[in-house]
């Protein structure tokens, strides 16, 4: 059973950045691919974007040249750099994990969820 914990959400003006973090334990980070997805309130969990446990990654197009996704496996660590902040940004962050040798981009493929964290962007 694999433990996610993310952090770092948190209120920023537009335009500005901020980086997620989710922390894994419980399991062989190394052997899962990781995915962050975020929900906005009265909408679906949607993908953002994926990282494989090789180091590829795949984004959502609204996060493609905004968000990068990378991880650090001696910290069982997966990270979301999110860079040029809009208000349609606002949503709860989730990161998510599943073994595997591939890039995962849909909620169905994952087995392990975290709690999620707030992130909320001002106009």
């Amino acid at each position: 059973q694999v433990q996610l914990v993310e952090s770092g959400g948190q209120l920023v003006q537009a335009g500005g950045s901020l980086r997620l973090s989710c922390a894994a334990s419980g399991g062989i980070f190394s052997s899962y691919g990781m995915g962050w997805f975020r929900q906005a309130p009265g909408k679906e969990r949607e993908f953002v974007g994926a990282i494989s446990r090789s180091g590829n990654t795949y984004y959502a197009d609204s996060a493609k040249g905004r968000f990068t996704i990378s991880r650090d496996n001696a910290k069982n660590t997966v990270f979301l750099q999110m860079t040029s902040l809009k208000p349609e940004d606002t949503a709860v962050y989730y990161c998510a994990a599943r073994q595997g040798i591939a890039v995962y981009t849909t909620t169905k493929q994952y087995d392990f969820w975290g709690q999620g964290t707030q992130v909320t962007v001002s106009s």
